[in-house]
């Protein structure tokens, strides 16, 4: 049997964890007060309940105990969000993620027992401007805070070296993960050939490094 997640709040965001959870084989309990999004997502999910996350003993009803994780996506009410961190922790979750607005928001729920704080609004934005900015880089996926996976055409000042000359880990902390061209993947790219210039290629490292990048 696949973990088992409750899913507190089912607007876009708690609905968008809710589905995925259960699409990675997890078994999901979709909860809100809304009976309108319980029936929509009904079909989707292991259960969906309609139910009051405020009332104290909503916790005992899903069987919290049994869970392995809660996501709490109820920011737009923080006295809600607090009483679910508090609830959830008391029935013994090990871990529950809460979604905030704010890093004041943030700070609070850490307060009362949150493992995990995600921003889904500040995060989206932060990415939608990355991609506006990096106009090099044709993708830029954020594996972490610290860290992401980026794909761009190799810079011109890399093209006709090999790997073992650019000596990226060393000098940059930049780790070629694979390189694409023709629509094929090698991620295996021989470090004695000369980079293409008609090339993409994979890049992992740390934010500040790739931002530095960008430019170049």
């Amino acid at each position: 049997m696949g973990k088992q997640y409750a899913v507190f709040g089912l607007g876009t965001f708690g609905r968008s964890v809710a589905l995925a959870l259960e699409r990675l084989g997890c078994e999901v309990l979709a909860v809100d007060k809304s009976l309108e999004k319980v029936q929509d997502i009904s079909e989707y999910v292991s259960y969906a309940m309609s139910a009051d996350i405020e009332d104290s003993e909503v916790m005992d009803t899903i069987g919290a105990r049994n869970m392995d994780g809660a996501i709490i996506a109820l920011s737009e009410n923080l006295e809600a969000s607090i009483m679910a961190t508090i609830m959830a922790k008391e029935a013994g979750i090990p871990h529950v993620v809460v979604k905030a607005h704010t890093e004041l928001q943030g700070r609070v729920l850490e307060k009362v027992g949150a493992d995990l704080i995600v921003y889904p609004e500040i995060e989206m934005g932060d990415k939608i401007a990355r991609g506006l900015v990096a106009t090099n880089f044709a993708e830029w996926i954020e594996l972490s805070p610290e860290f992401s996976l980026v794909e761009c055409k190799i810079p011109e000042k890399w093209v006709g070296k090999t790997l073992i000359e650019l000596n990226l880990r060393e000098k940059r902390g930049i780790n070629v993960v694979g390189v694409i061209q023709d629509g094929n993947v090698n991620i295996s790219y021989n470090p004695s050939l000369p980079l293409p210039g008609d090339a993409i290629v994979i890049l992992f490292g740390s934010n500040d490094v790739l931002e530095k990048l960008k430019g170049r």
